[in-house]
C-alpha cells in the first residue's frame, strides 16, 4: 500500500477510535488484516463459544479461516450445517460468548450502519452475544450517516445481491430503487449509536479495502 495512503488510513482511524469511544464501543486500528485475526483472537477466552453472521470481509480476510481451525473455541458454524438447520443455527449464536461480523458502514463520527436481510446479524449487533467483534476495513468508513446509508445502498447492496443470486432491481441495474422485491436484503436498517454496555462492541478497523 502507498505510505501516504497508508498514514490517512491510521490519521482517520485514530480519529474514528475516539469517537467509538465516546459512545461507549472499543476501537483498534490494525494496519493489516494478519493483526486484525491477532488481535481479535486475543478476546477470546478458553471454550468460547462463537458465532459469526454473514460477512465477505470475515472471508476476505482469513478470519473465518483461523475461527475454524482455533482449537480453543467451540464454533459456531452457519456454512457447516443444512439450510433446515440454519434457523437454529442463528438462535444458538445469540447466547455465545462472542460474535463476529463487519459492519456496512461506520461514519466519522462513531456510529455504526447496518442493513440486513434475514436480521439475524443485527439481532446479535444489538442483544444476546456477550461481545461482539466487528471487522471493517477503512472502506467502509463514511463521513455523514446519509453518506453511510448512500454507500451501503449504492456501494454494497448490489454487489452482494449479486453474490446472494438474488433477483433485485440493483442487481440488474446497479443501482438502489428502494424496492420492496420479494428478494430485497435491505429488510432492517440499524444505527448503533451507543453501546448501552461499555465495551461489549469491539471494532478492528483494517488498513485496506475488504468486502463490499
Amino acid at each position: 500500500m502507498d505510505t501516504s495512503i497508508a498514514k490517512h488510513h491510521e490519521i482517520l482511524a485514530a480519529s474514528v477510535i475516539k469517537n467509538l469511544e465516546k459512545r461507549q464501543m472499543e476501537g483498534y486500528y490494525c494496519p493489516t488484516a494478519k493483526e486484525a485475526i491477532e488481535k481479535a483472537l486475543s478476546f477470546l477466552p478458553e471454550n468460547a463459544s462463537v458465532g459469526f453472521g454473514g460477512s465477505a470481509t470475515l472471508a476476505e480476510t482469513g478470519m473465518l479461516d483461523a475461527l475454524r481451525v482455533c482449537p480453543s473455541i467451540r464454533l459456531f458454524d452457519r456454512d457447516a450445517v443444512p439450510a433446515d438447520e440454519k434457523d437454529a443455527l442463528y438462535h444458538k449464536c445469540l447466547s455465545a460468548d462472542a460474535y463476529f461480523m463487519s459492519s456496512n458502514a461506520i461514519t466519522k463520527d462513531g456510529e455504526l450502519v447496518n442493513i440486513d436481510g434475514t436480521g439475524n446479524r443485527v439481532a446479535a449487533l444489538i442483544y444476546g452475544p456477550k461481545e461482539v467483534i466487528i471487522l471493517a476495513g477503512m472502506n467502509k468508513i463514511a463521513p455523514t450517516l446519509q453518506d453511510a446509508l448512500d454507500r451501503i445502498h449504492n456501494t454494497a447492496t448490489p454487489p452482494n445481491c449479486i453474490r446472494l443470486n438474488k433477483k433485485t432491481p440493483c442487481a440488474a441495474t446497479g443501482s438502489c430503487a428502494n424496492c420492496l422485491s420479494p428478494d430485497c436484503i435491505c429488510n432492517q436498517v440499524v444505527i448503533t449509536r451507543r453501546s448501552g454496555i461499555k465495551g461489549r462492541i469491539k471494532v478492528l478497523l483494517i488498513g485496506g479495502a475488504f468486502g463490499f
